[in-house]
């Protein structure tokens, strides 16, 4: 059951004159994502859990733990229902009512709210706001902590790994926190620019975009056949070489699923420009798979930073025929690469126009309708083979 589903109302009920909750909200120092199993309930009392652990949790988020999820909720000024909602929504564990929570956890519980109250935020909307952050960071965070910091504390003679994390935090963290704040100001300039260049209101919520997922063949052999670290690496590199080059010419990295990412970008061109890099890239890495690109034009929902819709699935069916090392689209972004110049309507015109000496358009791409065939949920479509114009 999720948190803003009415199941939080029933879940946490005060009892006795200090609000004590059973399954009250979640802390935010608890740690992120984690599942309530996870945690020992001692490790949240006043006097209980690692001395260290608690240090660096105190350096990270700024305070010592202070409040009893009740009472950061009342010190806040908002109900313990609408208190477990946020904690929830962000992805922390519940804690019952051990002293874990901080000033921080205070603030941001009251200035969540204070949106709600002035009426710039719905209630389900400060909830998806909290949710979709809390996963973002979450990843994040598992990371930096995975590969980041792991990387940069190798045990000292004298000092365990732990001991040498917390001066290494101390140095780092006022770094990292500068340098979130500053992407995601970027990010949210970018995005806010896109979304108000849309052609009219329906547009900037439902809008048309070129959505195109890149598949490694034969992933699930590799499993087999390859080392975890080596199959690790191989992920990684993948991955890398997709955001590098999505981003470089213009499109959107909207998720990665290890052995397929998921990209979108604003027009046709964009969208075969990329499906054309990632296959020309991977091609020439000896150490990679063979790749296959499928690409749809059309209306597309975006939620939570991800993306729904039939062009997002008829995207996905496209990739999963499409030839080796090719990539393949739907008549929709065949029918804008046209309209845009981008490639020709006919190419039995445009032979006809070489043949007879007359000029033509100059085009960036080739389009070669492919055998109609039916798509599990999308009826009959008629996939288009996309290459570089005279093969460049």
């Amino acid at each position: 059951m999720t948190a803003d589903d009415g199941g939080t109302s029933r879940a946490v009920r005060a009892t006795g004159e200090d609000g004590a909750a059973s399954g009250a909200a979640a802390s935010g120092a608890a740690g992120s994502g984690a599942a309530a199993e996870d945690f020992d309930p001692e490790d949240f009392g006043d006097e209980g859990g690692d001395p260290l652990a608690l240090r660096l949790e105190a350096l990270i988020l700024g305070a010592e733990r202070r409040y009893t999820p009740f009472q950061a909720a009342r010190a806040a000024g908002v109900s313990m229902d609408l208190a477990a909602r946020f904690w929830r929504a962000m992805g922390f564990a519940d804690i019952g009512q051990a002293r874990a929570l901080t000033e921080a956890d205070v603030l941001a519980l009251r200035r969540l709210a204070g949106l709600v109250e002035a009426g710039l935020l719905s209630e389900p909307m400060a909830v998806q706001v909290a949710r979709s952050t809390g996963q973002t960071t979450a990843r994040l965070a598992d990371w930096q902590i995975d590969s980041f910091l792991e990387g940069l504390t190798e045990p000292q003679e004298g000092m365990t790994r732990t001991e040498i994390t917390y001066p290494l935090v101390e140095l780092l963290l006022p770094e990292l926190e500068e340098f979130l704040v500053y992407v995601w100001r970027r990010q949210l300039a970018a995005a806010t620019g896109r979304v108000v260049q849309a052609a009219d209101d329906a547009e900037m919520v439902d809008r048309r975009l070129a959505v195109g997922f890149a598949d490694l063949v034969g992933f699930t052999r590799l499993t087999r056949r390859l080392e975890e670290e080596e199959l690790g690496e191989l992920v990684e590199a993948f991955e890398t070489t997709a955001a590098d080059l999505v981003a470089a010419h213009g499109g959107r990295l909207i998720k990665t699923l290890g052995d397929e990412v998921l990209f979108a970008a604003d027009d046709a061109g964009t969208a075969a420009e990329i499906g054309l890099r990632l296959i020309e890239t991977l091609t020439h890495d000896e150490t990679m798979p063979e790749l296959r690109v499928g690409i749809a034009f059309g209306t597309v929902t975006t939620r939570m930073g991800d993306v729904f819709g039939t062009t997002v699935n008829l995207a996905s069916r496209l990739t999963s025929i499409a030839p080796k090392d090719a990539v393949l689209v739907d008549g929709a972004l065949a029918e804008e690469l046209a309209r845009s110049g981008d490639a020709p309507k006919s190419e039995a015109e445009v032979a006809a126009a070489e043949q007879a000496g007359e000029e033509h358009g100059t085009y960036r791409f080739a389009l070669q309708p492919m055998w109609q065939r039916p798509v599990r949920g999308l009826g009959v479509v008629e996939p288009w083979l996309l290459t570089r114009r005279d093969g460049r």
